[in-house]
């Protein structure tokens, strides 16, 4: 049988179901529908980085595409691959296994465990230490409360978000929905000092809920920080004057500009930037 081959090198090993192995059937309803959700993970010191935060998205996951998993065995995988690992990334994908052709969920469904580990990346220091820019993207998120917030397979609005620059001047871009207002960027979550408190863009509709954006949330929370969580328009990210974007890998990233609109690094973002390296470092 045809097969879909996975990177298998010296920077990436590939557990698939347990078992080292670089194919995946053609048949996975993954690679057809993006049936299945992931998550992308940071391991330091041969741990990894928001764990449980990562578990909570991946049970809400699988339970909006009604689909089962041992989550057991995933814990446990996860456990001994950042142990060998110690310092990098690991992705762990969940598809609900072979199907045949059309779009009935089938039964019994097994699902695919894919757990790749690649080497450590590499940001540019400057990125957090200097703040970036952002690119403002033509592409717009549809809304579909169903899916908002899981990491499911389909990620070819980031894609297509991601593809409009190439240019070394922007490191992120900015994503608004079809109804303009702003909702993340391409691979990561924003934070707005607007009014001397924070707010974050509402993801009920559409846009991924990352680990770290929940994690800082909580973390200012329980220090007496006001978070609003809210719909937010290009107005209010304009008059904010502190923005951050943040994400599990990288940690928090100041931004610094959108167009013709800049903000200061702040005392608040550098704050925030500590609480992000207590759990990625």
């Amino acid at each position: 049988m045809a097969d879909s081959r996975l990177d298998n090198s010296a920077a990436s090993q590939c557990l698939v179901d347990g078992k080292p192995a670089d194919t995946l059937s053609v048949l996975d309803r993954g690679l057809s529908y993006g049936d299945g959700v992931f998550e992308t993970m940071r391991v330091a010191k041969g741990r990894i980085a928001l764990l449980d935060y990562h578990l909570v998205r991946l049970r809400r996951g699988l339970g909006v595409l009604r689909m089962s998993a041992d989550l057991a065995d995933v814990v446990a995988e996860l456990g001994a691959v950042a142990e060998q690992l110690q310092n990098g990334v690991i992705k762990l994908t969940l598809t609900r296994g072979r199907g045949q052709r059309g779009y009935a969920i089938p039964y019994p469904a097994r699902a695919t465990r894919i757990c790749q580990s690649f080497a450590p990346v590499s940001y540019p220091p400057e990125n957090a230490r200097e703040g970036i820019s952002l690119y403002p993207c033509e592409t717009r998120l549809a809304v579909q409360p169903l899916l908002a917030g899981i990491k499911h397979l389909n990620r070819l609005e980031q894609v297509l978000a991601r593809s409009e620059w190439s240019e070394p001047t922007y490191a992120e871009g900015l994503v608004r929905d079809t109804q303009g207002n702003v909702v993340e960027c391409t691979v990561s979550n924003l934070f707005l000092l607007h009014e001397d408190h924070w707010v974050t863009p509402d993801l009920q509709y559409c846009g991924v809920q990352g680990v770290m954006r929940d994690y800082l949330i909580d973390q200012m929370q329980s220090s007496g920080q006001r978070v609003e969580v809210r719909r937010v328009g290009v107005a209010t990210l304009r008059e904010s004057t502190e923005v951050f974007c943040c994400n599990s890998l990288f940690g928090v990233w100041p931004v610094t500009a959108l167009g013709d609109a800049s903000w200061s690094i702040g005392p608040r973002t550098r704050q925030a930037q500590a609480l992000a390296e207590q759990v990625i470092m």
